[in-house]
């Protein structure tokens, strides 16, 4: 009997449960406090054991962390078989173990609408060493089912009772897809191969898109088609615009995901961006000065030509990439260069911090992604010399000056291959994984890594806002709320609140150098402040359009000065995955600080509160009144 069918009516049920419900991550927000520990700033600490190497990760609640390795043979156990998952507090820095059940070598994940994880793709059955399996059903020694077509389903919690579930299988294999949540709460899923290797084949290419939920049969992709070798986990981000950017090889298209139409834009320049060669990519911050329009980040990688992807040269000692470039499809489709990176990298994670800038971490100098058994490789490896000291990108300072490393120290554990990494709400980084091994290896030059680090960005022990009168929920337009914020959330200068502003955060699925759907949001705001020294900031809904921030959860900062509150967890959208529900924009109050701090005094509350209704919200109110006076007047 094939596997699916074993597993499909528990699974079935799932995901009409898991649909239907939602996920149990967004839970009602409290005012934020302040971190409960110091950190020493611009260093790393270790903050507990993994239990499976952290291939993937992702922050799933406030407190919980989701992390997934590949089928090896590690020492903890769970259910007869090594841990392949975990849940990590970082509350108490304690680890769970978890079951995911089938293989999920090289998956790819991200989070839907409704709020429940999902985890795509992996590899076959395996046994010691990586080596295929006999059975492809479960057996001994690891009872790991082929993962190839599983999707595999989570809702995040705080009570120890949740666990991995699987859903019907997709129609094809999938080893290293590529995720993004959609405007409707649904993901698309890209690209892959049947059965893996250091790169890409014909014989074996996957180069369709499909849904989860579904729409219908697999989607050819023609980039996916003429991007060989190098065409595993494409980079593609959703645009403001509605169209889907793709990156694969040295090749870029605006995806129409509904008319099903690739649009060619430029080649990428410098180096190849995606697996193996594994550059740092990200989505610059949306804000009202760039009008909501999405610029794309790629930063190292390595500039091997389509002929040189194979396994028959020293690749290890081989230069990674300086470059970093960006491009912003929506008005352009040409890349221009960024301030190179002050070394090449591979493997570079790209994240955001909720102050605006970026986090550049893990990797190496030479080589790519990957492991092999020749004799040039690093042990397996096919990367050296590893980059332990990470680096700040700014994109508000000068062209020549936008990366620093500052008062930064170096983390004592190389993260190589198979490494992430994600932002967590307090606004520190949990940094794990490494194992660029075909299975446990304590011993090799860069063995298999369960130690888990927070680092702490420049911001981490100052004083934090404590911002009051933040929603549970955001939506696409409508009335906006306020936030009050006290003298000392102002660091006792009213003055501050016109430098105070919103974020909505999405931290993403992080694994292969990527994090899959992070993306980072500025709120439009108007301020008051108050004569007491404190202010109230007049926050509007996210613009009325799914594209700019697809629905799900996310996390919501107040950052005064470059000091962020910590992130409270927040649904954005309905919680269904459905088409999302989109209204006119609030109209915001003018801003303004009191008369006795020597500016313009602002209007009152009540006026103020008259100006939260939209034009079409205000014109209906008119209506109401004229006819209550006509009413009155007849009698």
């Amino acid at each position: 009997m094939p596997l699916f069918m074993a597993f499909r009516p528990t699974a079935l049920a799932c995901t009409i449960s898991l649909l239907a419900a939602g996920g149990k991550g967004a839970s009602t927000n409290q005012m934020p406090t302040q971190p409960t520990h110091r950190g020493s700033v611009g260093q790393f600490e270790l903050v507990g054991n993994s239990l499976g190497s952290a291939q993937q990760m992702f922050l799933g609640t406030p407190d919980k962390v989701y992390i997934i390795d590949k089928t090896e043979n590690n020492p903890s156990q769970f259910k007869g078989h090594p841990v392949w998952a975990s849940e990590w507090s970082s509350s108490s820095k304690q680890t769970r173990p978890m079951d995911v059940i089938t293989n999920s070598f090289c998956a790819g994940g991200s989070v839907l609408g409704n709020g429940t994880w999902i985890n795509v793709g992996g590899n076959q059955a395996v046994t010691y060493g990586g080596a295929t399996a006999h059975s492809q059903t479960g057996g001994l020694p690891y009872n790991d089912p082929d993962g190839g077509q599983s999707i595999r389903l989570l809702n995040p919690c705080d009570d120890g009772n949740c666990d991995w579930m699987l859903a019907p299988p997709m129609t094809t294999r999938r080893w290293y897809p590529s995720l993004e949540t959609l405007e409707d709460g649904r993901v698309i899923i890209m690209g892959g191969c049947n059965w893996g290797g250091y790169v890409n084949s014909a014989g074996q290419n996957n180069p369709t898109y499909e849904f989860f939920p579904s729409r219908g049969n697999p989607v050819t992709s023609p980039i996916l088609q003429n991007t060989l070798p190098v065409n595993l986990y494409p980079l593609i981000w959703l645009l403001p615009s509605g169209k889907l950017f793709v990156q694969s090889g040295w090749k870029t298209v605006l995806l129409d995901y509904v008319q099903n139409r690739e649009t060619q834009l430029s080649d990428m320049p410098d180096a190849v961006r995606v697996y193996p060669a594994s550059a740092g990519s990200v989505m610059l911050p949306l804000t009202p000065a760039n009008n909501y329009t999405a610029t794309l980040m790629f930063c190292g990688g390595s500039n091997i030509t389509n002929n040189g992807w194979n396994q028959n040269w020293d690749i290890p000692h081989y230069n990674a990439s300086t470059s970093c470039v960006k491009i912003t499809p929506d008005l352009s489709s040409s890349y221009s260069k960024l301030d190179p990176l002050p070394e090449g990298r591979t493997m570079g994670n790209l994240l955001l911090l909720p102050n605006g800038q970026i986090l550049c971490l893990n990797g190496a100098r030479t080589g790519t992604a990957g492991y092999g058994n020749t004799s040039f490789t690093i042990g397996q490896s096919y990367a050296d010399q590893a980059l332990t000291s990470p680096i700040i990108y700014n994109p508000r300072a000068s062209p020549g000056q936008q990366w620093s490393r500052n008062g930064i120290f170096k983390s004592i554990i190389p993260r190589m291959y198979h490494s992430s990494a994600t932002l967590l709400p307090d606004g520190s980084v949990l940094v794990a994984g490494s194992n660029p091994n075909s299975d446990v290896n304590l011993t090799a030059p860069y063995p298999t890594e369960y130690r888990m680090e927070r680092f702490y960005p420049s911001y981490y022990n100052e004083r934090r806002p404590q911002p009051q009168g933040l929603p549970t929920q955001l939506t696409y337009g409508g009335l906006f709320f306020d936030v009050e914020l006290t003298s000392a959330d102002l660091f006792s200068q009213v003055d501050n609140i016109q430098n105070a502003n919103v974020i909505v955060m999405r931290t993403g699925f992080s694994t292969h150098t990527m994090n899959m759907g992070m993306r980072m949001l500025q709120l439009q705001n108007t301020f008051t402040g108050a004569d007491d020294g404190g202010g109230v900031l007049h926050v509007a809904q996210l613009p009325p359009n799914p594209a700019t921030f697809p629905p799900g959860p996310a996390l919501l900062f107040v950052v005064v000065n470059g000091i962020p509150s910590i992130g409270v967890q927040v649904m954005v959208g309905s919680g269904q995955i459905e088409q999302q529900s989109v209204s006119p924009s609030s109209v915001l109050p003018d801003s303004g600080i009191s008369m006795s701090h020597g500016s313009t005094s602002h209007a009152s509350g009540a006026v103020s509160r008259f100006f939260a209704y939209s034009v079409s919200d205000f014109a209906r109110s008119v209506a109401r009144v004229i006819l209550t006076s006509v009413l009155l007047m007849s009698v």
